[in-house]
């Protein structure tokens, strides 16, 4: 087994071995890495020539959480009434106007592990937002949020989905994921639930044909082969959607920022490379030969490290993000709005096509 050989097998397409995922991601030059992944790109996208984007806004349901997790600096805990909130219909009609003005279709909808906010909220909640406004898409909850959800309601999470989507759910981020490892989850956010009910959860999702994401927070706790090791889990969780679901519509890696959070007083220090990154966004898309996207995170890298990312394997930049608080509560600092989203995009030698979330291209306003 030699690198020239693996990545041979890449090329046509083939899922490679942990063993060989391995090798690649340990000694394979960075330059090839990223040939390949961009070759292989090319021959997954639509149109090669095109980078998509998007609009949507991030509007937190709640700051309310019980998970505790050591990289969050947003939520707060149950017993901290002055600093809790639950948003208003109120205030979702106004930063809905707001992004619907500024061209967004979507609403991405997160929140924490309330300990009180069970499928009766959700469904409530989701209901009342399309019938004011029934062509807006609704991106809500993770992975997580849905088995805690069941959880506190006594019911399973197949069922808290189906009655999620009844009442307007239309798609569900891959948020929570973190490193689908148990010994990372465990030092990092121990109250949240497991990888194993993330992935449960994602599974069932696609046999209810409900589109998702997927995601990885690295730069932590986790070493490079829990990296490797994630990237094969999502891969095989794909390879058994129903045929005809989507499944995971995307893959976005995105790097753990530390300012403030409990990982940097315990010591856990910033671990950013910007080559580092480019290998985990070509290693993703060698590795994941059966997801068609693959995003470049510039919210945690930057603009020109994102840019660069076009040519390693990504084709896609993301939302605008009209409102993001969470990442942005730990040092993310990188904004962009519709005009400097295409003009790094065409700086790298690409179309700009606006998307929505099911990667179908949209006409801008």
């Amino acid at each position: 087994m030699n690198i020239n050989d693996i990545l041979e097998k890449a090329l046509e397409r083939e899922p490679l071995t942990r063993e060989e995922a391995y090798l690649l991601y340990d000694e394979a030059p960075l330059q090839l890495l990223c040939s390949v992944a961009d070759t292989l790109r090319q021959a997954s996208v639509r149109d090669p020539h095109v980078v998509t984007w998007q609009i949507d806004r991030n509007v937190n349901i709640t700051n309310v959480c019980k998970s505790g997790c050591k990289f969050c600096n947003f939520h707060c805990k149950p017993h901290q009434t002055e600093l809790a909130y639950i948003t208003t219909m109120a205030e979702y009609r106004a930063k809905i106007d707001e992004a619907l003005r500024l061209g967004a279709d979507q609403l991405l909808l997160q929140g924490g592990l309330h300990p009180r906010l069970g499928i009766e909220f959700y469904e409530k909640l989701f209901s009342e937002i399309k019938r004011h406004y029934p062509t807006l898409r609704l991106n809500a909850l993770g992975a997580p949020e849905v088995a805690h959800i069941a959880s506190i309601s006594g019911i399973s999470t197949r069922e808290t989905l189906e009655r999620l989507r009844s009442a307007g759910l239309d798609t569900l981020p891959g948020a929570g994921a973190e490193i689908l490892s148990e010994r990372v989850r465990k030092i990092i956010s121990p109250a949240k639930p497991s990888a194993h009910d993330w992935v449960k959860v994602m599974h069932e999702a696609h046999l209810l044909g409900i589109p998702t994401t997927a995601t990885m927070m690295y730069g932590h706790v986790e070493t490079p082969h829990e990296r490797v090791d994630h990237l094969i889990t999502i891969r095989d969780l794909q390879a058994h959607k129903p045929e005809g679901s989507r499944g995971f519509t995307a893959f976005i890696p995105w790097v753990f920022c530390p300012k403030g959070t409990q990982l940097e007083r315990e010591g856990v220090a910033p671990r950013f490379s910007a080559l580092e990154y480019l290998r985990i966004v070509a290693m993703s898309r060698i590795v994941l030969h059966n997801i068609p996207n693959i995003q470049a995170s510039w919210l945690t890298v930057g603009k020109d490290v994102a840019e660069i990312a076009l040519r390693s394997g990504a084709n896609d930049m993301g939302s605008i993000m009209i409102e993001e608080n969470v990442v942005s509560s730990a040092g993310a600092t990188t904004r962009f709005d519709k005009e400097a989203m295409k003009a790094t995009i065409t700086r790298a030698g690409f179309i700009p096509r606006l998307r929505n979330q099911l990667y179908d291209y949209r006409e801008e306003i």
